[in-house]
């Protein structure tokens, strides 16, 4: 993706980049563009105005299946940070069983520690596979006895290379041999009093299973197995835990995206007893992170100002305004992104590089056995996925997967016990009416079940 003289795209480039995926919803991609590139802004701005800039939060309104959390998902990407998906539905009240609305900053800070991670093992790959090399070749041959003769050394140095060169051109992988694995002690707490909800107690557990001294089990693994093993050991030997842990801190206060999924479900609808109370109390729970706090993690305390919180709804049976007004006053972008026409299902079947079509193709592919699609079919597949959403519930391009799977199940089933390898197949609008021709009847007799 081209990309600005500073290295972070400017939002005409991140739209153009979500137009490689996402069909259409011009308006929400335009809005993301902006918040995703006001984040590279705040951090340039004087440092005396930085902590006052915040971000503009957006609330995004529109059917299911038009786009909403891969918009998120792939901005996140895009911007190369911490990223967490939850559903409003699943929180409760403080003091109801069930998730606090807290867990999402803790879950955004374990995504943010894994993504660092993941990046300092990187640096440290070469050093770190080179010492995993050295104990699975001790393994294969084990070191000479102190005193061996230089005869015997120098056998042994010639042996070990030439099962170095058969180690690297994987001619071993599914060797077995006998390594040791540090394992953390375990440390399982039973709690007088009061119950404790999960994640205190899970954080209980890993400090005092830290405090514990590592045990070393000996197993018996392929030589594969034990490399991934090996490499998570030997990389952790190299990377400073205190340094990852303060950096996905920093990330995920600076960068993180929190998308809230189906926030329309817990918008109240009236005076009502009941329900709505509980709903209530979810939506004052989550303003003070939204408007920013400090949440403790596991990783140390997390400031909430900076991260952007990206909601979406459907609402259906309630509207924004429903939410309380603290709420709405922290998503001060609202966007509505428009239900997905027939064309738009055709350009989805087409275009995106991660498009249904050519998903099923890899799939094939991985049987060698070719997978093509009449231009004409791919419409005939849009009209009847549009036709089942106007009759039934209109689930967006979900109904594409559905629809595909009724189509393609029996070559899928086929393969390869009845069509062989380099087999070719084309699918065409005569096979798409024969094939779908059941889930069409199906489903114009929906409106007379009861």
């Amino acid at each position: 993706m081209m990309k600005s003289e500073n290295n972070f795209p400017t939002p005409h480039q991140i739209v153009a980049e979500l137009d490689k995926y996402i069909i259409g919803q011009k308006e929400a991609k335009k809005h993301v563009a902006i918040a995703l590139r006001n984040r590279w802004r705040r951090m340039h701005a004087p440092t005396d105005i930085q902590a006052e800039i915040v971000p503009n939060n957006i609330l995004m309104i529109g059917p299911t299946g038009v786009g909403k959390t891969e918009i998120a998902r792939r901005l996140a990407r895009l911007a190369n940070a911490p990223f967490v998906k939850v559903e409003a539905s699943k929180f409760t009240e403080v003091g109801y069983v069930g998730r606090d609305v807290e867990s999402m900053v803790r879950d955004l800070v374990e995504q943010a520690v894994n993504m660092v991670k993941a990046q300092k093992q990187e640096e440290v790959k070469a050093k770190a596979m080179e010492a995993v090399e050295e104990i699975i070749l001790d393994a294969l041959i084990p070191p000479l006895r102190p005193g061996a003769s230089s005869e015997d050394q120098a056998l042994n140095q010639k042996t070990r290379e030439l099962f170095r060169e058969r180690l690297r051109r994987g001619e071993l992988d599914d060797k077995k041999i006998e390594i040791s694995v540090s394992q953390s002690a375990s440390a399982n707490v039973g709690i007088m009093g009061p119950g404790l909800d999960d994640q205190t107690l899970m954080n209980l557990q890993e400090m005092l299973g830290s405090m514990l001294p590592k045990k070393s089990k000996r197993r018996k693994l392929s030589i594969a197995e034990a490399r991934k093993l090996l490499f998570e050991e030997e990389s952790s030997k190299l990377i400073d835990m205190d340094e990852v842990k303060e950096e996905a801190r920093r990330r995920a206060e600076e960068a993180g995206i929190i998308f809230i999924d189906e926030i329309d479900k817990i918008a109240s609808k009236g005076s009502e007893p009941g329900p709505d109370v509980s709903r209530e109390g979810v939506q004052r729970d989550l303003l003070p992170i939204v408007e920013g706090s400090t949440v403790a993690t596991k990783y140390g305390p997390v400031k909430t100002d900076h991260i952007l919180f990206i909601a979406a709804g459907a609402f259906h049976l309630s509207k924004p305004s429903d939410l309380i007004p603290e709420l709405q006053g922290r998503f001060p972008i609202r966007v509505e992104l428009e239900s997905l026409s027939q064309e738009d299902f055709y350009r989805i079947l087409k275009e995106p590089k991660n498009a249904l079509t050519k998903q099923y193709e890899a799939l094939f592919a991985a049987e060698q056995v070719e997978l093509h699609f009449q231009d004409e079919a791919l419409r005939r597949i849009a009209e009847i996925a549009y036709e089942i959403n106007s009759e039934m519930e209109n689930i967006g391009a979900r109904r594409l997967q559905t629809v595909m799977t009724q189509l393609l199940s029996d070559f899928l089933f086929d393969i390869p016990d009845k069509i062989p390898p380099y087999a070719k197949i084309m699918v065409t609008v005569e096979m798409v009416n024969e094939r779908l021709q059941g889930l069409i009847k199906n489903h114009n007799l929906s409106q007379y079940i009861l």
